[in-house]
């Protein structure tokens, strides 16, 4: 398989979870290839859980955007029983089918991210530097997404040089630490678009925009839609 142009051998009990835009190609694969996928929408998270970061807290994803993991099979074993459960739910009509189905979901989630908590041990055994500092950078934009958004700010809170602070996150998650931040820049608009009370112009405000247009281009840019098509398209007011 190639995953946003790296290559991977994938055997028996791989896995793989990913976010939107990620780009995959089979190149080959065996005549006894069989594989189980679970799809949610890019806002299933931000509709339905109360922390729209959780994924970013959670550490599901160890390039950037996506982890290719395997496990054991009983581990496996136990992902597919989930996954067949929630199959079984979606044909039901319950009182609760819906809550029941977000939570397998959810679950489903922890799991993969207890096997990449392991994973991410393994590698954090073998360079401890490349990791923390990873991952205290995600921290920090987390933090201060709202004031800051240069490289050199996050550089100089990390005592460490914008290029070793470029090589160290183009090497832990295969994205420029510009990059990260427009990411997370762009769940935060997700997240207050989602609020029918704000405006959009409050919106670019709140993000510390210059303008409104500022905000809908860059929105825009990175999401394809503008904001306001964005709030018709999920049935919210502007």
């Amino acid at each position: 398989m190639e995953i946003d142009g790296n290559n991977y051998h994938v055997e028996q009990n791989s896995f793989l979870v990913s976010g939107p835009s990620t780009i995959v190609h089979f190149r080959k694969f065996s005549r006894d290839f069989t594989m189980k996928l679970l799809f949610f929408e890019k806002n299933f998270l931000l509709k339905n859980i109360s922390n729209p970061f959780i994924i970013e807290k959670i550490g599901l994803f160890q390039n950037g955007n996506y982890s290719m993991l395997s496990a054991q099979p009983k581990t496996i074993e136990h992902l597919l029983g989930l996954l067949e459960y929630l199959e079984h739910k979606t044909k039901s009509n319950g009182n609760f089918t819906d809550e029941i189905i977000r939570s397998i979901i959810f679950n489903v989630l922890l799991e993969v991210a207890e096997i990449t908590h392991l994973s991410v041990v393994e590698i954090q055994n073998k360079d401890k530097t490349i990791p923390m500092v990873h991952l205290k950078f995600r921290e920090l934009v987390q933090e201060h997404i709202l004031e800051q958004r240069s490289v050199q700010f996050y550089a100089e809170q990390l005592h460490i040089s914008n290029k070793y602070l470029i090589e160290v996150v183009k090497k832990a998650s295969g994205r420029t630490p510009h990059e990260v931040i427009d990411e997370t820049l762009l769940k935060e608009a997700y997240v207050l678009l989602g609020n029918p009370e704000y405006t959009i112009s409050e919106i670019a405000f709140q993000l510390h925009f210059n303008s409104t247009s500022a905000f809908g281009r860059f929105f825009k840019r990175h999401a394809s839609i503008s904001p306001s098509n964005y709030r018709t398209r999920q049935n919210l007011s502007s």
